[in-house]
C-alpha cells in the first residue's frame, strides 16, 4: 500500500466553501453521522484510490498563460461547488456531522454518502440509497409526474425541477438557480480572455462566460470547436449527464485544466480525416449509417492540471469527446481530447497489475501503453460514429433511450472504438500487433467493470464482457484462474455487437436496450471471484489527485 490514499487520519484537512444561495433544508438527523458498519470497511473502500499527482512542464507556457492558472481554477471550484449541489444538496450539513477523517474523505471523493465505485452503495448509516434524482428533480416526483407536467423546458439540460409553493412543478434554469456562482466564474473567464494571446482561445473564454449567463451553449461550443493553435485549454460548463439516473436529461457542471502536448497531437491528427469512410463502412444497413460525421473534427493530446466537479467523481475520466450538442457535431464533428498523464497513471497502477493476474502469461505481453492509448482515444473518435437521430424520423437517440443511452453509447464507442483500429490497422494506417490492440481491450474491460452498475462505463463493460463470453471471444484457464483471447473470434464478436448497438440506437428501441442491459449489464460469480482476487492483490480500482497551485510550482 506504498501509495494508496493515506487520508485515514486527516479529520478536516479539506475545507469547501459554502453557498448561500445553494443552501436546502436538511432533513436528516444532526446527530453524527457515523460508518455503516455492515458494509464495506472504510478503509478498503480508501484503498481503491491511488494517488497521483496532477503536473506538466510548464515550461512550455507563456508568462501570460501561467497567469490564466490560478483563474481557471477558481472557477473550476466554483463549477465543483455547483456540482456538490447537483449530486448531493446538502454538502455542508452533512460535513458537519462527520468527525472522523476517513469518512469525510471518502464523501469528498464521492460527493455525498454513496460510493460511486460500489454501485452507489451508502457507507453512512441512515443514508439510504442515492436518489435516481440526485438534486435534479425533487425526490418525491416520479417519472409519470414528469410526463405530465406541461413545462415546455422540463427535458432541458439547463433546468432544475421544483415545487411552487401549492406543490406543482416548475423548471428552474440554471443560470438563475446558480447566479451568483455564475456571475463570479463569467467575471473570472473574462479575466482569463483578457490574457489570453491566441485569438481562438480569447473568443471561447469570452462566449463561455455569455453561455454561463445564459445557457446558451451553442456558441461557445462552436468556438471551442474553431481553436486550433491554443496551449492551454479548458473544458467548462454543465455538460455529461450521467448524474441524472432518472432520465439522463440534466447536465452536471465540470472542468477540466489542460496543457497540450504539441508533438502527440501532431501525430493524431490524421486520424480524424477517417472518419466519413469508416462511418460508410459500418457492419450495418445503410439508414443506420446514413449521417455524415462533421469533417472539423480533431484529436489532441493533453496532459491535465485540474478536475473539478463531474468528472472528479469516482472514476476519473481520461479521454474526452465534446461537445455533446447534436447540431454542432452534425455541423462541425467534436474534438477529442486525450488525458495523457492521466491515461498513463492508470495503465502503470492499475492495467498492468490487472493483466499480470488476470491475463494468461502466455498473452501478457500484448498489453502495451500504446495499445491502450489507442483504445481509449479511438473510444472518443467512435462517439461521432453512427446516428444521431433515430431512424423514423422522430427525434434523437438521446430523447428515445433516456437514462439508459448512457450505457449504450458508451458500450458503442468502446466496441467501435475497436472496429475503427482493426479497420486502420488493414490500411497500414495504425502499426503494430492486432494482438496487442485486442488483448489490451480485454484488459480494459476487467478496468472498467469495477466501477460498477453505477457507471455508464462499467455498465457497459458488463455487457460487452458477458456478449464476448457468450461468443467465445475469450476463454478462462480454470487451473490458473486467467483469462486468454481468442482472437479470430473477439473480432467477429466485435462485429456482431457493433452492429447489434447500431441497431438499437437507430430504431431509438427503449425496450430493447433495457433488456439489453438488463441481461448482459450484470457480473456473474465467477467473475466477481476473479474481481475479488484484485481487490485482494490491493490494485487499486481508481485514482484520486493531488491538484492545485502548489503541486504546479505555481
Amino acid at each position: 500500500m506504498k501509495n494508496k490514499y493515506r487520508l485515514m487520519l486527516a479529520a478536516g484537512c479539506l475545507i469547501l466553501a459554502s453557498c448561500s444561495n445553494q443552501k436546502q433544508t436538511e432533513t436528516a438527523s444532526a446527530n453524527t453521522a457515523t460508518p455503516d458498519e455492515t458494509s464495506l470497511p472504510l478503509h478498503q473502500r480508501l484503498n481503491k484510490y491511488e494517488e497521483v499527482s496532477l503536473t506538466t512542464d510548464l515550461n512550455k507556457l507563456t508568462p501570460a498563460e501561467k497567469q490564466m492558472i490560478p483563474l481557471l481554477i477558481q472557477v473550476a471550484d466554483i463549477m465543483d461547488d455547483i456540482f456538490w449541489y447537483e449530486a448531493y444538496g446538502q454538502r455542508d450539513s452533512l460535513r458537519s456531522t462527520i468527525k472522523d477523517g476517513a469518512t469525510r474523505r471518502l464523501v469528498e471523493i464521492n460527493y455525498g454518502p454513496w460510493d460511486r465505485l460500489d454501485n452507489n452503495a451508502p457507507f453512512i448509516k441512515g443514508v439510504g440509497p442515492k436518489p435516481e434524482t440526485a438534486n435534479f428533480y425533487p425526490p418525491d416526483m416520479t417519472k409519470a409526474e414528469f410526463e405530465k407536467a406541461n413545462l415546455k423546458d422540463k427535458q432541458s439540460q439547463y433546468t432544475l425541477l421544483r415545487r411552487d409553493s401549492t406543490g406543482k412543478l416548475i423548471t428552474v434554469p440554471y443560470h438563475v438557480q446558480f447566479k451568483g456562482q455564475v456571475e463570479k466564474a463569467a467575471g473570472l473567464l473574462r479575466q482569463a480572455a483578457g490574457l489570453a494571446e491566441d485569438a481562438g482561445l480569447k473568443k471561447y473564454l469570452t462566449l463561455r462566460a455569455e453561455a454561463l449567463l445564459t445557457d446558451n451553449y451553442q456558441p461557445s461550443d462552436l468556438a471551442w470547436m474553431d481553436m486550433k493553435t491554443n496551449t492551454i485549454d479548458f473544458v467548462v460548463g454543465p455538460i455529461e449527464v450521467y448524474e441524472d439516473k432518472l432520465f439522463n436529461y440534466k447536465a452536471a457542471h465540470e472542468a477540466y485544466i489542460l496543457v497540450k502536448d504539441q508533438e502527440w497531437s501532431q501525430k493524431l491528427a490524421r486520424y480524424a480525416a477517417f472518419l466519413p469512410e469508416l462511418q460508410r463502412g459500418l457492419p450495418v444497413p445503410e439508414k443506420y449509417k446514413k449521417e455524415k460525421p462533421g469533417t472539423d473534427s480533431d484529436l489532441n493530446a493533453y496532459d491535465v492540471i485540474y478536475y473539478a466537479g463531474d468528472c472528479n467523481a469516482g472514476s476519473k475520466t481520461i479521454a474526452i469527446n465534446l461537445p455533446n450538442d447534436e447540431e454542432v457535431q452534425l455541423k462541425k464533428g467534436t474534438r477529442r481530447l486525450q488525458l495523457k498523464n492521466a491515461m498513463r497513471a492508470k495503465f502503470d497502477k492499475i492495467m498492468q497489475p490487472i493483466a499480470n493476474t488476470l491475463i494468461g502469461e502466455d498473452q501478457r505481453g500484448h498489453v502495451t501503453f500504446d495499445a491502450f492509448f489507442a483504445t481509449t482515444m479511438f473510444h472518443e473518435v467512435a462517439h461521432g460514429l453512427g446516428i444521431k437521430n433515430v431512424v423514423n424520423g422522430k427525434g434523437t437517440v438521446r430523447d428515445a433511450l433516456k437514462e439508459k443511452g448512457s450505457a449504450l453509447e458508451e458500450g458503442k464507442a468502446d466496441i467501435l472504438g475497436l472496429y475503427m483500429i482493426a479497420q486502420l490497422h488493414r490500411k497500414g494506417e495504425i502499426t503494430g500487433d492486432m494482438k496487442d490492440y485486442y488483448t489490451t481491450f480485454l484488459a480494459g474491460i476487467f478496468r472498467s467493470v469495477r466501477f460498477g452498475a453505477a457507471s455508464a462505463h462499467g455498465q457497459a463493460n458488463m455487457v460487452r464482457f458477458n456478449f464476448f463470453a457468450q461468443n467465445g471471444a475469450f476463454e478462462r484457464d480454470e487451473k490458473t484462474g486467467t483469462y486468454r483471447v481468442n482472437y479470430p473470434k473477439m473480432e467477429e464478436a466485435m462485429n456482431k455487437l457493433s452492429a447489434r448497438i447500431l441497431t438499437l440506437q437507430g430504431n431509438g428501441d427503449y425496450t430493447g436496450v433495457g433488456q439489453l442491459l438488463t441481461k448482459q449489464g450484470t457480473i456473474d460469480n465467477r467473475l466477481q471471484a476473479d474481481l475479488d482476487r484484485l481487490s485482494k492483490a490491493e490494485i487499486p480500482v481508481d485514482v484520486v489527485f493531488d491538484q492545485g497551485l502548489e503541486v504546479l510550482g505555481l
